[in-house]
């Protein structure tokens, strides 16, 4: 996983492989509506892009790692971090 990476203008926290882009939320930076909103309008322009946005909040990271872990293992799995 590359972190940081820009794309389109447009910082994602980490890319797996080509296409598949992992958000990462902490509550200090996505606590406000209006920026629930503008992650929900980056998460579509990527989508449109051909990307699959894996988007997580802080506690899951930290407390649901298994799940997380299985959600991106299976999306690797599928191939969804390859460009078509």
């Amino acid at each position: 996983m590359r972190q940081q990476v820009v794309i389109d203008g447009h910082r994602v926290d980490g890319l797996i492989g080509d296409r598949l882009v992992l958000q990462i939320d902490g509550f200090d930076y996505h606590s406000e509506p209006a920026q629930r909103r503008r992650d929900l309008r980056d998460d579509r322009r990527l989508v449109l892009r051909g990307y699959t946005v894996f988007r997580y909040d802080y506690k899951q990271i930290l407390f649901e790692w298994k799940t997380v872990e299985a959600e991106v293992l299976g999306a690797i799995a599928q191939g969804l971090h390859r460009a078509a």
